[in-house]
């Protein structure tokens, strides 16, 4: 089966001294995933792609894109694969067709007949004759994931694709990528922008110091929380005392006015009975979901970006 994988690594490690940028990596990324590979800055996503797409060797352990190993087949691994790492790169003082023309020429394959498809399908045809030197950032970015598509790729390997957007453009960005993935386009999107991993990934891993420390489905790991909730009573204080002396409900605390605590259904079921025998009135019950930052920060030790690290190994 792994062979077929779009993406297969084992044992992975790439070092620089005595830092370990990817530390005995396995991932697995199935076809048809939008698959989120997330982690503080500096903790070794980019590097990871540089190793797929065969730019650096790394220390051990292998790597493969539809069973072949970048640094064994050459750029027959990369056959069907496309991206780009850290943004796309162009010549400013040609026109955005020109540029897609030239990397057209560069693959064959009847490459040049889909540069109007593409350009269209990233939005940007009216602008096709414009020097790159004055798109928008998020202008290039998407000529970017333009280039790539004029390989037919199977798999795209997208690099922080939304970093430095505004929010339109980050809107944008990320309705492009739902529509490829519609396509069938196996995408590995690598992340610090956990709310984008949220709204566009089906899979994720997320990596702490060059290891993985989570891999498998969002849903699951979204599952893996305990569901919070928020209370408030005609009598807050009595109300707190209630539900200290129900079993299941835990970590009650009273801010503001308002009773938190967690809970599975039946105990809330449970409390909200006792409540009610004790003549206290509950005017709002809200159910709160941990979200997917909540989860990230319990896994990475709250760890956020290490710009000293970050130089070496991003």
């Amino acid at each position: 089966m792994s062979e077929s994988l779009p993406i297969s690594t084992t044992g992975l490690v790439k070092r620089y001294g005595d830092i370990a940028a990817v530390n005995g990596v396995d991932l697995t990324v199935e076809r048809g995933d939008v698959f989120g590979y997330l982690g503080p800055n500096g903790a070794g996503k980019t590097t990871l792609l540089r190793i797929l797409l065969g730019l650096i060797r790394p220390t051990s352990g292998s790597a493969k894109l539809f069973g072949r190993d970048p640094l064994v087949d050459g750029v027959r691994a990369l056959d069907g694969v496309a991206g780009f790492v850290e943004g796309p790169r162009f010549y400013s003082y040609l026109s955005g067709r020109k540029n897609l023309e030239l990397l057209a020429d560069y693959d064959g394959d009847g490459a040049r007949s889909r540069i109007d498809s593409v350009l269209e399908l990233v939005e940007l045809r009216d602008r096709a004759k414009d020097r790159v030197g004055g798109y928008s950032h998020g202008m290039r970015q998407r000529l970017g994931i333009a280039s790539s598509l004029l390989r037919q790729p199977r798999l795209l390997l997208l690099d922080e694709p939304t970093t430095g957007l505004d929010p339109a453009g980050m809107r944008d960005m990320r309705d492009l990528v739902r529509r490829l993935a519609g396509e069938g386009i196996t995408i590995l999107l690598s992340s610090h922008l956990l709310n984008e991993v949220e709204d566009l990934c089906n899979r994720v891993a997320i990596i702490r110091k060059g290891g993985i420390v989570y891999e498998g489905p969002l849903n699951e790991l979204l599952a893996t929380a305990a569901t919070g909730y928020r209370l408030r009573a005609t009598d807050p204080e009595r109300a707190r005392v209630v539900l200290l002396s129900q079993g299941g409900v835990d970590g009650v605390s009273l801010v503001e006015g308002q009773l938190r605590f967690t809970a599975d259904e039946e105990a809330v079921g449970r409390a909200a009975i006792a409540l009610g025998q004790a003549r206290i009135g509950i005017t709002a019950l809200i159910p709160e979901t941990a979200s997917l930052e909540e989860l990230f920060l319990g896994l990475t030790g709250g760890e956020s970006s290490d710009h000293d690290r970050e130089a070496i190994v991003a």
